[in-house]
């Protein structure tokens, strides 16, 4: 019987496992994936305070070696769901294993809409990317490829046209859906190509795998355009449909919680990206999941 159980090993989870050690409570961390979340795939981190530079990868290691090095047990594991008992919450994995935890932290992150064409995979972390902050500073002077017209993409691209040398905005809708004044700050701009209703169909890329440009689709004619990078910005996925009856979600499906971490289930608490929230960043993460631990550190002590 764990003190606290985390679901999700990213900045949120692992910092709510440091915080929860902090107060001498048992913590357990499963994670589905990687650990580290979202953040492993930005080669390049420059808004992370304490760090000048640092790769997102190095983060995430660092993180779990700080919540291990405290105490916190980890597991590489898929959460199916939980179920209440009397005593707390079991939390049961695709592996068949149940755990049994007195709290729950929800910390399960989003997963970035990609493409699904061959190689994005390979790409990603490398030239294909997510966040104009963490990497925008890798393509100065550079072309870049932007995918997507929504808000996401619109604030991203805002962070890079005073960065790159060219910036190419590709949106498979017959107009951009950003907000008007989110389009002015980038529409405009010298540096700046647009085209819309066009289709993705491959990324190019050299004989020794690194990117070189972008094939798509547009008025039914193929076209390549050159590029050292690309970002995606066609949205994020939650995935939380599986917790559904302990805590409320939106319509997107993000939890909506209640001050800040809170659910409609006592003991059960959420943090971080996966929530209704408007700032989507590590550091905003990490606020997050130290709130949880010390909501769940106060409930097991009965505040």
């Amino acid at each position: 019987m764990y003190d606290i159980i985390v679901v999700g090993g990213g900045p949120a989870g692992l910092t709510a496992a440091i915080y929860g050690r902090r107060n001498l409570k048992t913590v357990l961390v499963i994670e589905k994936s990687v650990f580290g979340g979202q953040i492993v795939n930005s080669p390049k981190v420059e808004n992370i305070p304490g760090f000048d530079s640092i790769s997102g990868d190095e983060f995430g290691d660092k993180l779990l070696e700080q919540a291990m090095g405290q105490g916190a047990e980890a597991t590489i594991e898929s959460v199916t769901g939980v179920r209440k008992t009397d005593g707390g919450f079991v939390v049961s994995t695709e592996d068949g294993n149940d755990y049994e935890g007195k709290t729950v932290i929800l910390a399960t992150g989003t997963t970035h809409r990609t493409l699904g064409l061959p190689g994005e995979e390979d790409l990603i972390g490398s030239s294909i990317s997510f966040c104009a902050v963490c990497d925008g500073e890798f393509y100065r002077d550079k072309t870049v490829v932007m995918i997507g017209g929504g808000n996401s993409a619109f604030v991203e691209s805002a962070m890079l046209v005073g960065i790159v040398k060219k910036l190419i905005i590709l949106q498979d809708l017959p107009k951009f859906t950003a907000d008007q004044k989110l389009q002015d700050q980038v529409l405009g701009q010298d540096n700046v190509e647009t085209h819309t209703g066009t289709k993705v169909l491959a990324y190019e890329t050299s004989e020794d795998g690194v990117l070189t440009g972008v094939t798509y689709e547009e008025a039914g004619e193929k076209k390549t355009v050159s590029c050292d990078g690309v970002f995606l910005a066609i949205g994020l996925v939650p995935e939380n449909s599986a917790f559904s009856a302990w805590a409320d979600l939106d319509e997107r499906g993000y939890f909506v919680p209640d001050n800040i971490c809170n659910t409609k289930t006592p003991g059960i608490f959420v943090a971080g990206d996966c929530c209704q929230k408007t700032l989507r960043q590590v550091t905003t993460a990490c606020s997050d999941g130290a709130y949880a631990a010390i909501r769940a550190c106060d409930y097991l002590m009965g505040k």
